[in-house]
């Protein structure tokens, strides 16, 4: 028979996955309070095992139903979770932190609504379409930090969004060619289209002007969210504010890696440096942009 785990037990299993996972972005990172990080940790591991079932599972080659069976036995998991019934150490932590906290239930299932979509959806239509889906995968993270420590108006989590598309976006451009690996291919059709951009010549490996172009149009959208939303890390306090800074600045940094490839991600992955992280570090302490 096995021994549920106590809250700190789980709390600290979250911690362990999450660090022992490489993100472009800092997760639960030393700018964080101690007394706010574990709720980080919850909320990392609640959503990366979730994508994992999404994502891993086709890595795994693990057919679309089973995934979906997967992430609906996931979501049961959660219900379990606010009713103190679940044993997996995850949903122990993460039904904590939603009591704790007072978080809306609602931004965890959007997650899940996108892991799900992430199974089944491989091509899009419009940015409209892809704006959709960011709400849905990237937003609800945003919010939840800024819930972590109190924000809670409209004005600030909207800041938030703006952020929080960017980067999921600026992933999205980063990862051209490990999204094609998997068939799936985030560029909206219709501006493909515009462009002169086909399927076969993204499957091709093989950055044109054409592709190129589509590129650079999507990193130049991209950067302009970022700066919409860089007012927010201004309009929070404590560590919140550099870890916010620290976050936008990251994801500007990868505009700018993706900018020097010449906007070639089919062909070469551009990541934060080591070097990077320093000067990211100072800017973010600095106020640097």
């Amino acid at each position: 028979m096995t021994t549920r785990l106590g809250e700190a037990e789980a709390f600290d299993w979250c911690r362990r996955l999450a660090v022992s996972h490489y993100e472009n972005f800092p997760v639960g990172s030393l700018l964080v309070p101690r007394k706010v990080r574990r709720h980080v940790y919850s909320i990392y591991a609640f959503a990366r095992l979730a994508d994992d079932i999404a994502d891993e599972g086709y890595d795994a080659g693990i057919d679309p139903q089973s995934r979906l069976e997967a992430l609906d036995a996931w979501e049961r998991h959660l219900d379990a979770s606010l009713e103190g019934r679940s044993e997996h150490p995850a949903f122990i932590a993460i039904g904590a932190t939603i009591k704790e906290l007072q978080l809306p239930d609602k931004l965890f299932r959007d997650l899940l609504s996108a892991f799900r979509q992430d199974v089944v959806k491989r091509r899009y239509g419009s940015f409209e379409e892809v704006l959709d889906y960011c709400r849905r995968s990237a937003n609800p993270v945003g919010r939840l930090i800024l819930l972590l420590w109190g924000w809670r108006d409209a004005e600030r989590h909207a800041l938030s969004d703006e952020i929080c598309t960017a980067l999921q976006l600026t992933n999205f451009w980063q990862d051209l060619s490990v999204d094609l690996d998997k068939d799936r291919i985030y560029l909206p059709q219709d501006e493909m289209e515009r462009f002169g951009v086909t399927e076969q010549m993204l499957f091709a490996r093989r950055t044109t002007p054409e592709i190129a172009s589509l590129v650079e149009f999507q990193v130049a959208r991209t950067r302009g969210m970022f700066a919409r939303g860089r007012p927010l890390p201004e309009m929070v306090n404590g560590r919140l504010r550099y870890e916010l800074r620290l976050t936008w600045c990251g994801g500007m940094r990868l505009l700018e890696r993706i900018e020097q490839t010449g906007y070639n991600t089919i062909a070469d992955r551009p990541q934060i440096t080591r070097s990077d992280k320093f000067r990211l570090l100072w800017r973010a302490l600095m106020n640097s942009s």
